[in-house]
């Protein structure tokens, strides 16, 4: 019995030392430890060396850095009742250890599911075109939707980007028809416009050519050599009898 007492005390000195060590914590900078006395919150412990007691006090590592979440590509049914494929990320950290170990089981998944329901309502109230155009508006919009709801569990939503929206084979048709026809409508417009540019330009000059019949005759002279330029066989060129009449009416004094 006496050649125990040795092997007894190594036992217990080994005892002693697993329970000083698993007394001890030791968290980096970015890393909370929430304390739980006899299942009781306590307090919020770290960075650095933390010392507990154990089997009374129980603690949860959480870390407190920036964390991307995915978002899985979601059918949104735009407000014009077009279906199309979104996917985003989700920019999130935790600001309250706390809350995000008591209010919530697990808040990454959590924030997850809550990022997939908030991406379809809030894209549902907008156009296709706005989900095309104006997504840095939308990004904003879902991401605060989300910061609000995810608050309680002290967690903060800094940012939230709309990766991909994916649309169908129709609707590419559609939209490249629909961008064809605009350009067509553009051209017609900036044609238009040039002919009423132009004809205001030729009524100008008409009013001011009008004044003086000397100098219709000059640009009738003009239009001819220009012709006359063209390797040209036969040209065939009428002449306006109000050019000519005012020389016909001074040739007629002298006639008589």
């Amino acid at each position: 019995m006496i050649s125990l007492f040795p092997w007894l005390w190594v036992v217990v000195f080994v005892l002693a030392l697993g329970v000083l060590s698993s007394s001890f914590r030791i968290f980096r900078e970015y890393e909370r430890g929430v304390v739980f006395t006899l299942g009781r919150f306590w307090k919020v412990k770290g960075p650095g060396l933390v010392i507990i007691i154990p089997a009374i006090q129980q603690v949860v590592r959480v870390d407190l850095r920036t964390v991307v979440l995915e978002v899985p590509a979601q059918d949104v049914i735009s407000r014009d009742n077009v279906s199309v494929k979104v996917n985003a990320v989700v920019y999130l950290r935790v600001i309250d250890a706390e809350k995000a170990v008591i209010q919530v089981v697990d808040y990454l998944d959590a924030t997850s599911q809550l990022a997939q329901t908030m991406l379809r309502s809030v894209l549902g109230k907008h156009q296709l075109d706005e989900m095309l155009a104006e997504r840095e508006t939308l990004n904003l919009d879902i991401q605060q939707a989300l910061d609000a709801q995810t608050d309680t569990w002290g967690i903060k939503v800094s940012n939230v980007e709309i990766k991909q929206v994916d649309l169908t084979e129709s609707m590419i048709r559609a939209i490249a028809r629909q961008a064809e026809a605009e350009r067509e409508r553009r051209a017609k417009v900036i044609h238009a416009e040039g002919e009423l540019q132009a004809s205001e330009k030729l009524f100008q000059a008409a009013k001011v050519l009008a004044q003086e019949p000397q100098a219709i005759m000059l640009r009738y002279l003009e239009t001819l050599t220009v012709i006359g330029a063209d390797k040209n066989t036969t040209v065939v060129f009428p002449l306006p009898m109000d050019l000519v009449a005012p020389f016909l009416k001074k040739m007629a004094p002298q006639a008589d």
